[in-house]
């Protein structure tokens, strides 16, 4: 690699890491998580953290309300029942809002939860930085990704403790110090690559296991694997997410200094 263009990949990554910063603690970003409460656990359809009453409705989740509850849907003030799919954007859009906190609805697996996210939370309040390994060129590699004949579903422990199904439709492979590799992906709606994967550093000198997203594979299947944009799962922000932990292969045995490392509190 050039020095322009090496020089050039790193202002790149030095722009991607403050954009990162400033998603994360974003008002309505990770570290405003504060529960996931799901829906088939409410004693009676209440959960003490949230008004309102909540049951599972098949296809929606209904939501009922008195005025007293203080519950806005769709920026209108609640007073009666209404019908919740799960929440398709980011949490900032959410329909259901509660004096400032968005009531995210979202489905796992057939079940039901409301997720709180309050940009008043603790987390947002003790956030310093993302720390990160220095950028290195040497991670930046070239990579093949060979899909599967049909998508696999394989069963993994999430961080909440449950095991959850994890979709992946193929193995990117790429060469690291020397060596052969291979993480399982799954390939995102816009034909991105993405792996939960752990290495030598996880657990000691990075969080316990990371994502890795590349672009989307060339016809050939050749995309390019920047170990560099490594990130840190939405659970080292929050204990209230569900991030899946690796499947089985994808804990690499070396060690991966590159990427997010850890999530740092004042």
């Amino acid at each position: 690699m050039s020095t322009d263009t090496g020089n050039d990949a790193r202002q790149q990554w030095k722009t991607w890491r403050e954009e990162r910063t400033e998603t994360v603690c974003a008002p309505y970003g990770p570290l405003a998580l504060t529960g996931t409460y799901w829906i088939a656990d409410a004693a009676e359809g209440r959960f003490p953290a949230i008004p309102g009453h909540w049951t599972e409705g098949g296809d929606a989740v209904l939501l009922t309300a008195t005025a007293a509850d203080g519950l806005t849907v769709d920026g209108r003030p609640l007073n009666g029942e209404v019908r919740l799919g799960p929440d398709k954007g980011p949490a900032a859009t959410a329909r259901v809002d509660h004096g400032g906190r968005k009531l995210v609805v979202l489905r796992r697996e057939g079940l039901w939860a409301v997720r709180v996210f309050d940009p008043g939370s603790a987390g947002r309040r003790a956030f310093t930085a993302i720390d990160a390994f220095e950028y290195d060129e040497d991670w930046v590699l070239p990579g093949v990704f060979r899909p599967y004949d049909g998508s696999r579903r394989v069963r993994v422990e999430n961080a909440d403790g449950r095991e959850r199904g994890l979709g992946l439709d193929g193995e990117l492979a790429f060469t690291a110090v020397g060596s052969a590799f291979a993480l399982q992906v799954a390939v995102e709606v816009d034909g991105t690559l993405w792996a939960v994967f752990a290495d030598g550093t996880s657990g000691d000198t990075s969080y316990r296991f990371r994502f890795l997203r590349t672009p989307a594979p060339g016809v050939d299947g050749r995309v390019t694997v920047d170990f560099n944009h490594a990130l840190l799962p939405p659970c080292a922000f929050a204990d209230h997410f569900i991030c899946p932990f690796p499947p089985p292969g994808n804990t690499l045995p070396i060690a991966v200094p590159a990427g997010e490392r850890r999530v740092l509190v004042g």
